[in-house]
């Protein structure tokens, strides 16, 4: 396998964080006022190596597949629903859709793979990785070479969005079952029982999710002997479009775009891809706490504070295109705002 996901992030510029800093000290404002906006700007203007950072080139990436685990009784809903909500991505219905249109984003959806594998979906990129992945009670989510290319598929995301001059990623992801996935594999890195971790997903009651849980422990103690890393629990664990955004975040941050992460499968995705490369960590921003238990502990494990908490777990990128505005308007604050000297008020007295 390939290994491109370990190649150099992007640098940070600390001399363009020095004058953003700087800058901060001189805008009419009392010093750090304006708290974790101010810090934004700054962290952004350090990943851009320029003293006035933009956000505005933002694009959003929809990856979408199904999960064999589904075969268990995780689910709420029929995987048959994965396949319609493509054509909803792509006809505007949906709330990632609506966010993306008021954002003036552009909006790619990525099939790799599911049950129901529709004919030829005008708006939709197919790529075909499988009929979604096996049921990962029973033996690994993934082959090695469909890992491989669902990695790359996220990575080959953001070479398209930075050549049309991206400079914010948004991921999102569509898979019935994918919160079970993405638990599996949170579990495995934090190593803790399923019960801590797992939530209703899609709308499961309590003894849905109290047998979600026992499915997730099952398929980790099944097996426990032949996942030795993060890679093989990617492999084992999780999903198609699990790995494609693993495959994003790392890219962003080798190719020099913000990535803004959402929510818990997001965020489990962002783990990974700081397990696999830890400098990848600087190029995130992590949007909110969703309402899935297994959030606030993901968000723990990567010193992440989130931008908002309004008791999401939605998906689909929704989470992280509410909070572009945020990005954005801390950026045209910094940009924007006079200085003491160019508005003739007077500073802190010396």
């Amino acid at each position: 396998m390939n290994a491109w996901w370990q190649q150099a992030c992007q640098a940070v510029n600390e001399d363009a964080r020095e004058q953003a800093h700087m800058r901060q000290l001189q805008l009419t404002k009392p010093t750090g006022s304006l708290g974790r906006l101010e810090a934004i700007a700054i962290q952004t203007a350090a990943l851009q190596g320029r003293d006035r950072p933009s956000l505005d080139k933002l694009h959003i990436g929809i990856f979408a597949g199904d999960h064999g685990i589904v075969a268990e009784g995780v689910s709420a809903y029929p995987q048959s629903v994965t396949v319609q909500m493509l054509s909803n991505f792509i006809g505007g219905g949906a709330a990632i859709s609506v966010l993306a249109a008021q954002l003036q984003g552009s909006l790619e959806v990525i099939d790799l793979g599911t049950v129901q594998s529709p004919q030829v979906m005008p708006g939709v990129r197919q790529l075909h990785l499988g009929q979604g992945t096996a049921n990962f009670l029973h033996q690994a989510a993934m082959t090695e070479v469909q890992l491989e290319r669902a990695l790359e598929a996220g990575r080959d995301c953001i070479a398209r969005a930075r050549q049309n001059g991206c400079e914010l990623f948004v991921g999102g992801e569509m898979g019935i079952g994918n919160t079970t996935a993405a638990t599996a594999l949170a579990c495995w890195l934090l190593k803790c029982p399923a019960k801590e971790l797992s939530g209703p997903g899609t709308g499961l009651d309590s003894n849905g999710v109290e047998h979600k849980a026992r499915v997730v422990d099952a398929a980790l103690h099944t097996h426990s002997a032949a996942v030795s890393d993060a890679l093989k629990a990617l492999q084992y664990f999780g999903g198609f479009e699990v790995a494609a955004l693993v495959g994003a975040y790392l890219a962003c941050a080798q190719e020099g775009a913000v990535a803004l992460v959402d929510g818990f499968i997001c965020t489990v995705a962002a783990l990974y891809a700081v397990q696999l490369n830890p400098d990848c960590r600087s190029w995130m921003q992590f949007a909110h706490q969703g309402a899935e238990p297994g959030h606030q502990r993901v968000l723990k494990a990567l010193d992440a504070q989130p931008l908002l908490d309004l008791n999401l777990r939605l998906g689909e990128g929704s989470g992280a295109a509410l909070a572009v505005p945020l990005l954005r308007l801390a950026c045209a604050l910094h940009n924007d705002m006079a200085t003491f000297a160019e508005a003739a008020v007077a500073d802190r007295a010396q």
